[in-house]
Parts: C-alpha cells; sequence; structure tokens
C-alpha cells in the first residue's frame, strides 16, 4: 500500500488514498481539489528533506471551528483566577492520489459537481413561492399562541434589559442588539444551536457558555435579582461577620 509522509501547518501527517483527517486551515473553499509539495517520504524512499518532483492531491471536505477548549488560569493567595475559551479552525480532507515524478493530479472533486447539482435543482423553487408563503403564514399562526405563553411567565416586576446579565455591558449590548437580540425573553429561550450560531457571529470566544447567560436570562425573567447583586450582598455580609 503506497503511503506517503506530508508536512503542513508546521506538522507531519503519514496519510494514503482515501484517509480522511484534519489539518490546520487550508485558505479554499470546500470541494476543491488542495495539493501538499511538502513530501517527506514516499513508501519507503526519504526525501533530503523533500522529495523532487512528488506531489500530494486531496479534496477539502470542510472547515469549522472545533470544540471548545477552555483554558483556566488561577493564582493562589492572589484573587486570580481567568477562564478562557478557545475553538481552533480546522479543514478536513480526504486524500485521492500520491503522485511522483512531477505527475500532476487527475481526479476531479466530487464536491464541485455536488454544488452545481443543488443550482440547478433550486431554480423550479420559484414556482412555489405562493405555497411557500402560505406555510410561513401558517406557521406565525401556530407560534403565536406559543409566544403569549411565553410572555405570560415573566414577573410582574421583571426589568427587561440585557445589560443585568454579567459580564454583559454597553459594548456587548449594541453587538446583541445588531444581530436582533434585544430582549432576556430572546436569551433565555436560546439552545444550543443558537449560543453556537451568536458565538460565532458576535466573536463571543465562548463566554455566553461560560458565563452562563441563559441561566441567568432565566433568572433574570423570573424576577430573581442579578447575579452580580447576589455576590455582592454576601460578600457584604462576609464582612460583616
Amino acid at each position: 500500500m503506497t503511503f506517503a509522509v506530508i508536512k503542513t501547518g508546521g506538522k507531519q501527517y503519514k496519510v494514503a488514498a482515501n484517509d480522511v483527517l484534519k489539518i490546520e486551515k487550508l485558505d479554499a473553499e470546500a470541494g476543491t481539489i488542495v495539493t501538499f509539495d511538502q513530501v517527506l517520504m514516499v513508501d519507503g524512499e526519504v526525501g533530503a528533506p523533500l522529495i523532487e518532483g512528488a506531489l500530494v492531491a486531496a479534496e477539502l471536505l470542510e472547515t469549522r471551528k472545533q470544540k471548545t477548549v477552555i483554558i483556566f488560569k488561577k493564582n493562589r493567595r492572589h484573587n486570580y483566577r481567568r477562564r478562557n475559551g478557545h475553538r481552533q479552525l480546522l479543514s478536513t480532507v480526504r486524500i485521492t492520489e500520491i503522485l511522483t515524478g512531477g505527475a500532476k493530479p487527475t481526479i476531479k472533486a466530487v464536491g464541485v459537481v455536488a454544488k452545481t447539482e443543488s443550482v440547478t435543482e433550486a431554480k423550479p423553487a420559484k414556482k412555489a413561492a405562493a405555497p411557500k408563503a402560505d406555510k410561513a403564514e401558517a406557521a406565525t399562526e401556530t407560534k403565536a399562541p406559543a409566544a403569549k405563553k411565553a410572555a405570560a411567565k415573566p414577573a410582574a416586576d421583571f426589568t427587561d434589559d440585557i445589560k443585568l446579565i454579567g459580564g454583559v455591558g454597553p459594548a456587548l449590548e449594541k453587538k446583541l442588539h445588531a444581530a436582533g437580540v434585544t430582549s432576556l425573553v430572546q436569551i433565555a429561550a436560546w439552545k444550543k444551536a443558537d449560543i453556537a450560531k451568536f458565538d460565532e457571529e458576535l466573536d463571543l470566544r465562548g463566554r455566553a457558555e461560560r458565563d452562563e447567560w441563559v441561566a441567568q436570562a432565566k433568572d433574570l425573567v423570573a424576577g430573581k435579582p442579578p447575579r452580580a447583586k447576589v455576590d455582592q450582598d454576601a460578600a457584604a455580609e462576609d464582612k460583616t461577620k
């Protein structure tokens, strides 16, 4: 079985045909063919440091952020704690060919064909615009009772100000307003997909999940005091003791 060792993103990978692997982000569109010319080894032949005329071709499947990695720092007796999140951008590729002797890639990307098919299938959908509008009206009618139920839940003394959430200041408030988020009720209804969406759009770096925005919003909608106020009161009680 032919294999090769390539270098990309400062790392080395042993690959063979049809292998799928995640590498550092590539500046290319999904569905295109990318090539790696830094080939260190092919089967038993070792380069010095690279093998002249060797090339590895691959199809770029996707580029997306990975799961959040938490970075926590703490200094004892100095009241210093920092908790940050990081999501690395990685590209997923499928190895198509291992070439030597200056040969060029011959296999075309499957993703390019799929894109053209999706475009041609989308054209007839314009005729069915009227039924879609009817479906949209029906959806709004069905959602209306749910909205009324949600509106009945907030407490009477509820203050609808997203800055009451711990860590949300005027700058973040402007970003949220620009994204269409203006109410604590909206944040309280967020799901995991919504958190990931706004985290990527507004570059929150995991802050919404880390600071539990949804839980804070639910408490505020229920009429509970802000967490910052609760922490201040608890600190004051400790000092009096």
